[in-house]
């Protein structure tokens, strides 16, 4: 069995540490993994992408080719419907009920398409909507919005609770465990 999952957002949302956890996940359970992390604009609130491919198979390539992804995680509502020609027919979208308005948005040549998740179901995608951004606010930290759609992930894909906290807890800086670890714990129970 291998894991396509492709981690989609904007700069700053944590979508790089997100597939670092994934990536130490995958060693506790002694798969084979492979990660690629597109960092574009990312210092601009640009659109950042992550493939992370693992299993108890060989990979060889880093890279989920599109239309293969088992599951996408989208920390941006655009971001998911940017990025859904990635996902497998059975696949799964879960997406925060976040909007963070690109450039074009900002400076009044574009709409905003605040029906995007309507518009992924009607289309016949499996989406899961987390309201990880008010979860993240009533933790303290918006910063903890990536954990918290880790957690829902984990659940989502039935990964072993204690070995994806684990790599959690080895992944994330001390200082910010503690935020981190509930974040997780708010995402799995989907609360």
């Amino acid at each position: 069995m291998i894991y396509n999952i492709l981690i989609v957002g904007v700069g700053g949302q944590g979508t790089l540490l997100a597939s670092r956890v994934l990536g130490n996940f995958a060693v506790d359970m002694n798969y084979d993994c492979k990660l690629s992390e597109v960092h574009g604009m990312s210092q601009r609130g640009g659109s950042v992408v992550t493939h992370v491919r693992m299993g108890d198979e060989s990979i060889h390539s880093p890279i989920v080719p599109q239309g293969e992804a088992d599951i996408i995680i989208a920390f941006e509502k655009l971001e998911a419907m940017r990025w859904r020609h990635y996902l497998k027919k059975d696949g799964m979208i879960v997406v925060n009920d976040q909007e963070i308005m690109p450039m074009p948005v900002i400076t009044g040549a574009r709409v905003y398409p605040h029906t995007v998740i309507d518009d992924m179901k009607s289309e016949g995608f499996n989406v899961l909507v987390v309201d990880a951004f008010k979860i993240a606010e009533e933790l303290g930290s918006t910063k903890a919005v990536n954990t918290i759609m880790l957690g829902a992930l984990a659940k989502n894909l039935g990964f072993d609770h204690a070995k994806f906290e684990s790599a959690l807890k080895r992944t994330v800086p001390s200082k910010f465990l503690e935020m981190n670890v509930s974040a997780f714990e708010k995402g799995y129970a989907g609360k």
